[in-house]
Formats: structure tokens, C-alpha cells, sequence
């Protein structure tokens, strides 16, 4: 009979090394269905984080599509997404390293369709009607201005060209070359999701102006697409102050389909006319804020038919909605997190994943719900036995109000605790802010609950997932309503006797990070903390992030004239003198949504008054870390750290971090 070991918890070895967390697992995103054929992005950790359009296999492999060094990522707003384009075999994609845009048919080399790495292009949709691509662009050609958006249209070449554009009547430019992008649509400060009829006739999009966020107020646009390629008679359909829209989509019968929050939560709406009438009305969101490009939570899987993905409470599941009576109806999987979803016929792809199941690439019948996995984000899965299965926690916290969580107990099966002694606890706070946390395997959380600790992950107020109500509690209390869910879910944790009350420690990145560092200044719950990359001063955020957060903190803290006092209160930089515990920080030096100043303003801080500080800076590493070594650092160097701090003997040899100040 096996008998487990008793250690200290903190001190269990465990199989999830950081090394193996950092090369095992590859970011999965953005899939596509181009005919039978699946794609999808795919980070490659061992070659320096850089990002690849993957292909499904006949034999059940993937195959790497676009050669090194092309880096399918887009930078408009910094966050990206809408990076590829697949269809008729034709890849369309940004490249990272010079913004430019490419295409490259089968196996071919890339071929560049734009010139000016300052204009930067996503979220494509192909015009073969008139053999062009129509993008989202940010223009940075302007020294010293803001970035101007617009939607503009990029020139394909010619039948015959070089770049194996589809068969059609030759692009503006006739040519094989680059060309300039022409401009469509201007005059709004954001647009996003051009999308093209079937007949390509008309073109809706949607936009939004400074200072709202597309969660905040969007609006959706429809114009008709001359036959020069010009946009005629545009108009705006629906959206203003207090309405989100996302995801328009063509039917294929050529009806518009779009999703809106106007009730309060992120439903599915047919456009007539110019109206919109409820598809399915349900409190559950079939969307989510649109940090990135190209998201999409439903497909046409028939004339008739839409496969959805709804999301209650913070978890996820799939449904089948008739369009002719709105009935909607579940269609069993074993997932509990689903996201970017592409529909076929009578089929699905989706990324999916479950407490037991990492996220991964699937494809779903519509009918059955039977799934076949493409591609998994981890090969080499932990035993279900030594996975920590986390349980859904709601609880009060400031004002009457319910917070949300998900809490991870720690599990080992070859150790076992000293009698009487609690675990440590680790409370993460998600970024975004207006983002959420899920329960997919992820071996980021398993590397921290088979050593010993207990992890929760917190949905703060303000986290998407639980309806525009609940979201827009972060309205004017950022540093406020997410710290105190993240006190008052550590305290709860405690007062239940699961956790050591005197071993609480918080960590959090970018906006989390803000939320980790507002959270050691102003209460006295926690021992330690860990700032990745984190917001420290609310001013100088305002003066050097990018175009699209750059009035975002006036909705999440104040407009004037109340904004400078604010931030004079919430800003963990000019409170340091009131962190008392050890903290330690990340940072990418090549961070441009939260520059490096951020956190060296706090490191400073901290050892001008003799608090244990660590800071760890990575060159080459942005907002977010890529590469398979700075994972394996950071994780390693974060539990050396609270091994310090709480007391305990890591079972792994890590290398020191030099701390300014004595620890324990």
C-alpha cells in the first residue's frame, strides 16, 4: 500500500516541474475552418515565444504552416488578435516583428500585400469579389500624434501573382507587389470586426469613440459595397451610451446577426432592417469584452441553425439555437470552458477545456456533441488523481455583495501534511480588469497545489462572465470593489479553517498586478506578494500607455474633476510606506501597454525603506512572457521566494533571487 511522505506543506515535490510547465505548454488560439481543413495559432515556446498557424493533419498532427521567423501576431491595440485569415488554401496573416501583411499560399513563401511597418492591420475578411483583403488599421505614421483607425482595404495580387490570391479579376494595383492600403471608413477613434455579406454587397463593422471601452458603448455600422469597392449610404444600426455590441455575423442566407448587452447581458440578436429582434433572451453572455480581435462565441452550422456558446455564472457550455422558434438546447460535452468557436456544417471548433482537461483544439458535432481533440496545449497530462479539482465559491464580501471564485485545495498523493498545520494560500486577481478567470486545467495553478499551497483564483466585481450588472461594479472602484473580493475571498478561505490565516499571499499581473499591490498597501491580510508586470501609478499610466486604454481609467476610477484625487488615493506607488510584507517583482522590459517605470517606481520605494524586495526584468520579453525560460525563472523564483517568506524548504533546487533587504 503506498504510504505518502509527511512534509511541511510548501515542501511537496512534485512531478510539474517549472521546466516542464514552461516547455510543455503552448498557447493555443484563433481557430479556423478553411473547407474540411482546421487551423489554428499556436505559440512556440522553444523557438522565443514566436506565434504559428498550425494545421490539422489527417493523422491527428499538427503541422507548423508559417515558416520561422514569421510571428503571426497582430499589435493594433497593443492586445492583438485578428492576426490570420484562412481561405481557399490562402493564408493572410500580420507579421509581428515589422507590422507588415502577408499572404502565403500552401507551403509557398510569404509575400508581403502592405509596405509601411507604422500601419498596423488585423481582423481581416477577404473581398474576392474584388480580389482584396478589408482590415482594421492603426496608423503610427504620425510622429508625436495619437494612432489613427480606420477600416481600409489592401490590394491582393493579380491572378497569376505571386501570392496565389484566388482566381478573380486582378486586385486595384494589378500588381504582385505591395500597395498602399486604401481607406473605407474613418472617423471614429476604434473600429473592429469588418464583416462582409455573402454576396459581398454590404459591410457591417462596429466602432466606438474615446473614452469608452467596446464593453462600455459601441455602435454597430452597415453600408453598402459599391462595385468600385467604395462603401456607400453608411449608417449606423444600433449601439450609443449604455449598449456593447460584438461579434456581427452573416447568416448564410445573407441576414446579420449580432450580439448586444441591452438587457443587461450579451444575447443574440437578427438585425431587420434597422432594428434588432432577440434570437434566444437568456442571463448568460454569449460574448465577452473585446480585448482582442476576431472573438467569436457562435457559428452557422445550417441555414436554420446557430451553435453558441452561453456563458453563466463563469462557466461555459454549448447550444444548439433554432432560429425559426429561439429555442435553444444544450449539447453535452465534457467542457466547462469554451471560447473561440468557428462553425461548419453540422460541426464546430472551438478551444475547450474542463477542471480535468487542459485547453485544447476540438472539434464538436452539433448533433451529438461528440468531440475530437486536434490539438492539446499540454502533451504530457497529470494523472486525474493528482489534479486539484476546484470548487465554485460564492461568498459576501463589502456592501452585501457577492463575490465569485474558484478554490483549489492543495493535493499531492505522495505527501501528506503535519497534523494540525494549514496550507499556505495564494489569491490570484485576474487582469483586464474586466476579464475572467475559469476552471481549465492549467498547470500554472496545479505547479502551486501539488507543492502544498492552496490557490484561489478570484472573479472579482467587474469580471465578465456574470452579466453587465455585476461587470459595472468596477465602474469608479478600481482599486476598491477588486481589492476588497480578493480580502474578503482570502478571509473567507481562512475563517473556514482551510488556510493558514499568518500565510496568505496575493499575486496578480497588469491590472491584477494593480489589484495585488492596492491590495499589500491599504489591508493587512497578506504576508507576501507577487507583481507581474503590474499598474503602480495611475497617473503615469495615463501618460504612457497605449491609444486604447489611454481613458479607460476614466471610467474605472474618475473623470475630472475628481480623477487627481483618486489617483493620489489608489496609487500603490505614493502609498508604499504602507507596505509592511516582502514583495516581489516581474517585469518585460519591452512592455509597452505597462512600461517598466511601473514597477521600478515600487522596487525603489520598497528599498528606501528596508522592505524585502526582488526584482526580476527580462529583456525581449513584452506585456505577457513568451519564452520557455523567462516561465521557468519567474515560476521558480516566485516559489523560492515565499519559501523564504513563509518558512518552508523547497524539494527543488532553484537558483536565489537576490532580495534587497533580509528575509526571515
Amino acid at each position: 500500500m503506498h504510504k505518502p511522505t509527511i512534509a511541511p506543506y510548501g515542501s511537496w515535490k512534485s512531478p510539474i516541474t517549472a521546466q516542464r510547465l514552461a516547455a510543455g505548454t503552448r498557447p493555443l488560439a484563433a481557430p479556423q475552418i478553411d473547407g474540411e481543413q482546421v487551423y489554428w495559432l499556436e505559440g512556440q515556446a522553444g523557438e522565443g515565444g514566436r506565434v504559428a498557424a498550425v494545421r490539422a493533419e489527417p493523422n491527428g498532427c499538427g503541422v507548423v504552416v508559417t515558416p520561422a521567423p514569421f510571428n503571426v501576431r497582430s499589435r493594433v491595440h497593443e492586445y492583438g488578435g485578428g492576426a490570420l485569415l484562412v481561405a481557399g488554401g490562402t493564408l493572410y496573416f500580420s507579421n509581428f516583428s515589422d507590422n507588415l501583411v502577408y499572404c502565403q499560399h500552401g507551403d509557398a513563401a510569404p509575400q508581403a500585400l502592405t509596405a509601411n511597418p507604422q500601419q498596423r492591420h488585423a481582423d481581416f475578411v477577404l473581398d474576392p469579389r474584388r480580389q482584396r483583403l478589408i482590415a482594421v488599421r492603426e496608423d503610427h505614421s504620425r510622429p508625436g500624434e495619437e494612432a489613427r483607425n480606420s477600416l481600409v482595404a489592401i490590394a491582393l495580387p493579380g491572378e497569376g501573382g505571386e501570392g496565389g490570391a484566388q482566381s478573380g479579376p486582378s486586385g486595384p494595383s494589378g500588381a504582385s507587389g505591395p500597395s498602399r492600403p486604401s481607406e473605407l471608413a474613418a472617423g471614429f477613434d476604434f473600429y473592429a470586426a469588418p464583416r462582409l455579406s455573402p454576396d459581398g454587397r454590404q459591410l457591417a463593422w462596429l466602432c466606438w469613440r474615446h473614452p469608452h471601452m467596446p464593453w462600455e458603448a459601441s455602435e454597430l455600422w452597415l453600408a453598402e459595397v459599391a462595385e468600385s469597392g467604395e462603401l456607400v449610404q453608411p449608417r449606423r444600426i444600433a449601439g450609443g451610451a449604455d449598449e456593447s455590441l460584438c461579434q456581427p455575423l452573416w447568416s448564410p442566407r445573407g441576414e446579420l446577426f449580432v450580439v448586444s448587452d441591452r438587457t443587461g447581458w450579451w444575447n443574440l440578436y437578427r438585425v431587420v432592417g434597422e432594428t434588432l429582434h432577440a434570437v434566444c433572451t437568456m442571463q448568460a453572455e454569449f460574448g465577452r469584452p473585446q480585448w482582442v480581435f476576431g472573438q467569436a462565441m457562435f457559428g452557422f452550422t445550417g441555414s436554420d441553425e446557430i451553435v453558441a456558446i452561453a456563458i453563466e455564472q463563469g462557466l461555459s457550455r454549448l447550444l444548439r439555437v433554432d432560429l425559426a422558434s429561439g429555442r435553444a438546447q444544450a449539447i453535452e460535452t465534457p467542457f466547462t470552458d469554451l471560447d473561440d468557436l468557428r462553425a461548419g456544417p453540422g460541426w464546430v471548433v472551438a478551444l475547450a477545456g474542463s477542471p480535468l482537461l487542459p485547453q485544447q483544439v476540438v472539434r464538436i458535432d452539433a448533433a451529438s456533441g461528440m468531440s475530437h481533440v486536434l490539438r492539446r496545449s499540454i502533451d504530457a497530462l497529470p494523472d486525474a488523481a493528482e489534479v486539484s479539482v476546484p470548487e465554485r465559491l460564492s461568498y459576501p464580501s463589502q456592501g452585501g455583495r457577492l463575490a465569485h471564485a474558484f478554490f483549489y485545495p492543495p493535493l499531492n498523493r505522495d505527501f501528506e501534511a503535519l497534523a494540525g498545520s494549514l496550507p499556505p494560500l495564494m489569491v490570484i486577481s485576474h487582469g483586464g480588469p474586466t476579464s475572467m478567470s475559469t476552471c481549465t486545467l492549467r498547470l500554472s495553478i496545479q505547479y502551486w497545489t501539488q507543492r502544498g499551497f492552496a490557490v484561489l483564483d478570484v472573479n472579482y466585481g467587474g469580471s465578465s462572465g456574470f452579466g453587465r450588472a455585476y461587470m459595472t461594479l468596477l465602474k469608479g472602484q478600481w482599486g476598491v470593489v477588486d481589492v476588497d473580493d480578493c480580502v474578503a475571498g482570502a478571509c473567507h478561505v481562512a475563517a473556514q479553517g482551510r488556510v493558514d490565516a499568518e500565510r496568505m499571499a496575493i499575486r496578480g499581473g497588469s491590472a491584477g498586478g494593480f489589484t495585488t499591490l492596492c491590495a499589500l498597501a491599504f489591508h493587512r491580510v497578506f504576508k507576501a506578494g507577487a507583481s507581474y508586470y503590474g499598474v503602480s501609478d495611475l497617473k503615469g499610466l495615463d501618460a504612457d500607455t497605449h491609444k486604447f486604454e489611454s481613458r479607460y481609467t476614466a471610467w474605472l476610477v474618475a473623470a475630472e474633476p475628481d480623477r487627481e484625487r483618486l489617483y493620489a488615493e489608489r496609487s500603490p506607488a505614493l502609498h508604499a510606506d504602507l507596505i509592511s510584507c516582502p514583495v516581489i517583482f516581474f517585469q518585460g522590459l519591452d512592455d509597452k501597454v505597462v512600461l517598466p517605470a511601473q514597477s521600478e517606481l515600487m522596487v525603489a520605494a520598497l528599498k528606501a525603506r528596508g522592505i524585502p524586495v526582488a526584482y526580476l526584468a527580462f529583456e525581449g520579453e513584452g506585456h505577457g512572457f513568451r519564452r520557455k525560460e523567462t516561465i521557468a525563472r519567474t515560476l521558480e523564483a516566485e516559489a523560492w521566494f515565499y519559501a523564504r517568506v513563509f518558512g518552508f524548504e523547497l524539494a527543488d533546487a532553484v537558483e536565489p533571487v537576490e532580495v534587497h533587504s533580509a528575509l526571515g
